[in-house]
C-alpha cells in the first residue's frame, strides 16, 4: 500500500512550543519534532509502520482520501426556516439552491 496518497500537514504547536506532524486519516497519530521538515518525515514514518503493522495483523488500513472516488452529492438535513430562507435567498438571486448552497460552502 503506498502510504504517500495519505493526507498530511504540518502545523506548529504553541502549546508543545514544536510543529506537530498529522495525517487525516490516522487522526490519533501526530509526531512532534522542533524542525518542520522533520516533523512532517517523522509522521510519515510513524504511518507506513503503522500501515506495515495493520497489514502484518491482518487488518485494513483505512483508503486515502486522495484515492476515493466522491460523487458530488450530499444530504445535509437544516430546519425548515433555514431551509426556508435559503430558497428565498436563491429565488431572489435567480439562482437554483443547490447552485446558491454550494456557492455558500465554498
Amino acid at each position: 500500500m503506498n502510504t504517500d496518497h495519505y493526507t498530511y500537514r504540518v502545523t506548529w504547536s504553541a502549546e508543545d512550543a514544536e510543529y506537530v506532524g498529522l495525517c487525516t486519516e490516522f487522526p490519533s497519530l501526530s509526531w512532534l519534532d522542533p524542525n518542520q521538515e522533520a516533523a512532517f518525515a517523522g509522521i510519515r514514518a510513524l504511518v507506513r509502520d503503522c500501515v506495515a503493522d495493520m497489514l502484518d495483523n491482518g487488518e485494513t488500513p483505512p483508503e486515502p482520501l486522495a484515492d476515493r472516488t466522491f460523487s458530488g452529492r450530499f444530504v445535509v438535513r437544516v430546519p425548515p426556516e433555514i431551509h426556508r430562507a435559503l430558497v428565498v435567498k436563491a429565488a431572489e438571486e435567480g439562482v437554483s439552491l443547490n447552485r446558491l448552497v454550494s456557492a455558500l460552502l465554498a
